[in-house]
């Protein structure tokens, strides 16, 4: 105690022996500075401007003054503008003085401070703050004391009134200070938390040319809240470009894929055209031999009529040789001649019956072979198939597309196995127009050779022969009859299940036509899809660099925020702060503390 109080002693005698001199040197100089300044212009090198704001706890303007730094790279009387209500020297006491909006003062070399006060000057930002306690909206000065949960709104808009350079340059930072001690759970989605002593501090950023909400939510006995702070500078810092070659190299390896699938697109929509197309004839070809075989089948029952007929009209002659007599008279025999020639004729009536079916036959499988050769032979793999459905292609038309293509090759693989039956029919029915043919040449001979006998009315020595030729004619028609009956029994069959199988083709070529449709539309997807990635890294990259360019503000050059004729500035910023929200007896004490000391007062506190 004895030690603070020598030096206590000694620092007051110091200030009264000093304390007059430099009093007398202070007037001196700035009487000095004052002539000086009257007598020459002085220059402003470059200006800051600090605007700061007192704001309700709502978020309404209250108090505003600019704080304004000089650099008087000249000293003299100089200008500047703004329209103030008040103005204070924070330099020196030289006075500063005002007309309308130019402030005239005369300032020495160096950084020279003043400040003015603004009454009627929007802020660039409208702020909106509101609160709520337990899900319902109070007041803030309701608020102060209370426990529970609450919510802080913060709202941050543009104010169109104000030029717009500040909005669109300016980042605003909003930062709150919670007590621990009263504050728990706190939640802030938008913001950054960190620990700042015994506070929690939640800070929000708001980008350039952004309006923005932010929401705090906590729990929260006995509420008080110190002011909000909210600042805003320029966003000047320069944002360079990320390096994006590895992405935009995978990108491009996409965009080839998808080149790929659209090329495989583009040949699979050209392979379906050729199945739809091949498929048409099929169609086409069917519906001819459908028709043909349905002649077939209509004829078989009366060719089986005739050779009935004929079979019936053997039998009774080789009866009737048989049984009769050698005495057999003309009249008999000529009835046997007239028999064998109508025999002839009917054989060979059937026999050009059997080769009309045989070109009728010919035609319509050789449609439909030509159809079914028509049906692609190229393979679509599973590999091909699930690198179609990756693509992003529509699933309900690639499931018609691998149906369509199973019956496609399902039909071509029946085909080629009945192929050998259906050759087959052409060879019987050669064959069975040969045999008719010959039976009907053998009747011919028999006929004249009987007609002759008739001439030579030599009847006993022809009849034996005759009757031995009719017997073996007739005993192997017998066996023709019955395998013509089972041939056209076959066609009939053939008619009929053909019918079913040409159905099956129908459907089958209206579900190449729709699949046609879908691949087609799926083709046109992809050419789109390729088109719209083609260029996918550039395009990339100038969204990049559109997105760096709306947040990189290096290039922005400041403006005088009091007034336009202000030149020269370097910076300008805003610092913000809403009241605090504080109990009454809290707020009284924080007064009470806050009385201004004294100079001696002062001066002990520099000896506790």
């Amino acid at each position: 105690m004895m030690m603070r109080m020598r030096k206590f002693l000694l620092v007051f005698a110091t200030i009264i022996i000093v304390a007059p001199s430099f009093l007398v040197s202070a007037a001196s100089t700035n009487s000095t500075s004052g002539e000086k300044g009257s007598e020459q212009k002085g220059e402003i090198s470059s200006k800051d401007e600090v605007v700061y704001a007192n704001l309700s706890a709502t978020g309404e303007r209250q108090e505003m003054y600019v704080v304004n730094v000089l650099e008087i790279e000249k000293a003299g009387e100089v200008i500047d503008y703004g329209e103030y209500t008040t103005l204070k020297n924070l330099t020196d006491v030289s006075p500063i003085e005002q007309s309308d909006s130019v402030v005239s003062l005369t300032a020495p070399e160096g950084t020279f401070y003043y400040q003015g006060s603004l009454a009627d000057v929007a802020l660039p930002w409208d702020i909106s703050i509101s609160y709520l306690l337990d899900g319902e909206e109070i007041a803030p000065e309701a608020l102060a004391g209370k426990d529970g949960h609450v919510e802080i709104h913060i709202a941050t808009t543009e104010n169109e009134n104000v030029d717009s350079v500040f909005f669109e340059n300016y980042l605003l930072q909003i930062s709150l200070a919670l007590n621990l001690d009263l504050y728990s759970n706190i939640q802030a989605p938008d913001g950054m938390l960190a620990n700042a002593g015994k506070n929690k501090q939640v800070t929000f950023t708001v980008m350039p040319e952004q309006e923005a909400t932010f929401v705090l939510e906590a729990d929260v006995i006995d509420f008080e809240l110190e002011g909000i702070n909210i600042t805003a500078v320029p966003s000047s810092m320069s944002i360079d470009a990320p390096n994006i070659d590895e992405m935009t190299g995978d990108i491009q390896t996409l965009a080839d894929a998808i080149q790929e699938v659209n090329d495989g697109v583009g040949e699979l929509n050209d392979g379906v055209s050729d199945l739809n197309n091949g498929v048409g004839s099929l169609r086409n070809g069917s519906t001819e031999y459908k028709q043909g075989m349905s002649t077939v089948a209509a004829s078989s029952s009366e060719l089986v009529n005739a050779s009935t007929n004929i079979k019936q009209a053997l039998e009774s002659m080789n009866q009737s040789l048989s049984e009769g007599s050698p005495n057999m008279n003309v009249d008999e025999l000529q009835q046997l001649q007239e028999g064998l020639v109508q025999l002839s004729a009917g054989l060979h009536e059937t026999s050009k019956g059997l080769v009309v079916l045989n070109e009728n036959y010919a035609t319509a499988y050789g449609e439909l072979n030509k159809a079914m050769q028509a049906i692609p032979d190229y393979t679509i793999t599973e590999e091909d198939i699930q690198q179609l459905y990756a693509s992003g292609a529509n699933e309900a038309v690639l499931n018609q597309l691998i149906e369509t293509y199973t019956a496609a090759r399902t039909a071509k693989g029946t085909y080629s196995a009945v192929k050998e039956g259906f050759d087959a029919v052409t060879v019987t029915l050669e064959q069975v127009h040969g045999a008719l043919s010959e039976m009907a040449t053998n009747v011919d001979t028999m006929a004249e050779g009987l007609s002759t006998s008739f001439e030579q009315m030599n009847i006993a020595d022809s009849l034996a022969p005759l009757q031995e030729g009719i017997s073996s004619l007739a005993s192997n028609y017998q066996a023709f009859h019955s395998g013509l009956v089972d041939y056209t029994g076959g066609v009939g069959k053939l008619s009929s299940s053909y019918g079913q199988m040409h159905t099956g083709i129908v459907d089958l070529s209206q579900g190449t036509g729709e699949l046609e449709n879908g691949v087609s539309q799926l083709h046109d997807g992809t050419e789109e899809l390729y088109e719209a990635t083609s260029d996918l890294p550039e395009q990339m990259k100038e969204e990049i660099d559109q997105m760096l360019a709306e947040y990189d503000k290096s290039d922005f050059e400041p403006v005088s925020f009091v007034s336009p004729k202000n030149e020269n500035v370097d910076s300008v910023q805003f610092i913000l702060k809403t009241e605090s929200i504080k109990k009454e007896e809290a707020e009284e004490t924080a007064q009470a503390e806050e009385e201004p000391k004294g100079f001696w007062a002062k001066l002990m506190d520099l000896f506790k």
